[in-house]
């Protein structure tokens, strides 16, 4: 299996265009394109597909026809049209192991564990890294956030002790990555994202990955992920309809989510998964498909997450797909500028997670992820979590920045740009205490 940075010689002009992009979008400083549409005024006409008609047209009326018919078509349609369908089954040998233990991490809070997952059993083959931070001074088992991180595992918190990633990085003008590979200068770089010891002093524990472990998020044509371990005998990257990298990342918070269900330091039943932007659209198809996350967060993940895709506001499907052909299947492609014709919506999407909360957030000056569609699709998510009895947002319109609103699906529009701060963690702590700790 060759390195990202060996298949880039083979097609430099086409990786240096997904670097340039991504670099893009990542930028907090992001300005959007002339083109794109970021006027209510001109959001066009649309009608959604209701989450409470079955295919066949017969309504939906109870939480049992929802649970027994209407969640697995809904399902069925994001793995076939948005998605991809990801691999039943395990690969064979796939295996964890704790190779680190600091008891005394954050001077006696908390412990730090590292845990290595074989994918296939064998250490040269793929695999990923969880980083794992439990309270010392709470009963165990510890409730959880378990997340994707962009830079590294080390990237999070500054302390030394933690393994610094080998894995391929994007390149960084700042010198924390050097010829894809992270250097001590990385270590801490995206601490404002991961407020750990609040996180800690809360009595949580916190896990994190490096998406990059799981699929390197550059369009390689699949050959240095997870997919490679399910191909079939001539098979050389994944059908139309199976999974992009967005449906490998998912994957791989199941399989975090597999080791936490063993470790008997924390609670597998109170696990909220998390996630910002890309990696936000993957923790809401992570909490669609398994159920066992209690909590699904999403944070400002925009077109492809919980924004809706027929208000082609912001990010269209188009320019998502062609910015990162390898983030969805490639059926998705069929719905460039022909937003009305998916048989879904994000809504839907939201509509999977129920009755478990959900919580989606935003930025005010984030319009590249539609504030107002990210707020829409809780709303149009309500009739389900209702069958069950859980009230949703309780308002019709957005509410005013820095007010959150709801209950089981909750909702608040920050103030400022494309960012995971402080003010958003505050929120998602009290979201858990409220439906983990003190409902239960």
């Amino acid at each position: 299996m060759k390195a990202p940075h060996q298949l880039l010689t083979h097609s430099p002009l086409k990786a240096c265009l997904i670097f340039l992009l991504s670099a893009l979008y990542m930028n907090p400083l992001f300005a959007i394109p002339k083109d794109a549409n970021v006027d209510e005024a001109k959001v066009p006409k649309f009608t959604l597909p209701d989450p409470l008609t079955m295919t066949d047209g017969t309504p939906v009326t109870s939480s049992h026809q929802w649970s027994a018919r209407r969640r697995g078509e809904i399902l069925d349609l994001f793995k076939e049209h948005v998605y991809g369908r990801s691999p039943d089954g395990l690969p064979a040998g796939l295996s964890h192991q704790v190779t680190q233990t600091i008891p005394n991490f954050l001077d006696g809070k908390a412990t730090l564990k590292e845990i290595r997952v074989l994918f296939n059993g064998k250490k040269d083959g793929p695999k990923m890294h969880i980083l794992l931070i439990l309270p010392n001074h709470t009963k165990k088992p510890a409730p959880a956030f378990l997340g994707l991180n962009f830079s590294g595992n080390h990237s999070i918190h500054p302390d030394s002790r933690i393994t610094l990633s080998k894995s391929w990085m994007r390149p960084k003008k700042d010198g924390s990555v050097i010829d894809h590979k992270a250097t001590e200068k990385a270590r801490g770089a995206s601490s404002s994202r991961w407020p750990v010891e609040t996180i800690i002093d809360r009595g949580y524990a916190l896990a994190t990955i490096y998406y990059g472990d799981i699929d390197p998020d550059f369009d390689d044509d699949f050959k240095n992920g997870v997919q490679p371990l399910f191909y079939r005998e001539g098979q050389k990257k994944p059908a139309a309809n199976e999974w992009g990298s967005i449906g490998a990342w998912s994957w791989g918070l199941s399989r975090a989510l597999d080791y936490l269900e063993s470790d008997p330091t924390i609670d597998a039943k109170k696990v909220s998964v998390l996630g910002h932007s890309r990696l936000g659209k993957t923790s809401l198809w992570a909490g669609a498909q398994d159920q066992r996350f209690a909590i699904v967060i999403s944070n400002d993940s925009g077109c492809g997450g919980a924004a809706l895709s027929r208000r082609r506001f912001g990010e269209k499907v188009k320019r998502i797909n062609t910015s990162f052909p390898h983030w969805f299947n490639d059926r998705f492609n069929q719905y460039n500028d022909n937003e009305n014709a998916l048989p879904i919506d994000q809504h839907q999407l939201i509509s999977l997670i129920a009755p478990r909360p959900v919580y989606i957030a935003s930025a005010s000056e984030d319009l590249w992820a539609d504030p107002t569609g990210e707020f829409l699709s809780g709303k149009y998510a309500e009739p389900v979590y209702a069958l069950f009895g859980k009230k949703g947002l309780g308002c019709d319109q957005p509410p005013a920045v820095d007010h959150p609103v709801g209950d089981f699906i909750r909702y608040h529009r920050r103030s400022g740009k494309h960012d995971l701060t402080a003010y958003d963690w505050a929120q998602y702590l009290d979201f858990a205490d409220r439906h983990l700790i003190k409902n239960k």
